[in-house]
């Protein structure tokens, strides 16, 4: 089981960079970042599936990267954030750690709020 916790949320200015952290982890797939902003819909910015691919919306691909980190931690480093991406920022995982042939995004943290003032 996983006990979710996210960290790494602030209030940025436009064009800055921003690190966020998803831990601890059990495994290195099958985990997402999501975001949720009012008066929109909650959007998967970046997941890796069960075979390492990592895939990114298009609203965020080119500026935001997602790794694997310290600590069985999982990273989305923002970079040139607009005011747009102002959102609550949470990280999804498989609860077993997934497998090769299943991922079920069960595990869910409370969220980190990122605001980038323009």
């Amino acid at each position: 089981q996983l006990n979710l916790k996210e960290s790494g949320g602030a209030s940025v200015q436009a064009g800055e960079s921003l690190t966020l952290s998803c831990g601890t982890l059990v495994s290195l797939y099958c985990l997402a970042w999501f975001r949720h902003a009012p008066g929109k819909a909650r959007e998967r910015v970046a997941f890796r599936d069960t075979d390492y691919t990592t895939t990114y919306a298009d609203s965020v691909k080119g500026r935001f990267t997602l790794s694997s980190g310290p600590e069985d931690t999982l990273l989305l480093k923002m970079n040139s954030l607009k005011p747009d991406d102002t959102a609550v920022y949470t990280c999804a995982a498989d609860s077993t750690g997934g497998s090769s042939e299943s991922c079920n995004l069960d595990a869910w943290g409370r969220g980190t709020l990122v605001t980038v003032s323009s």
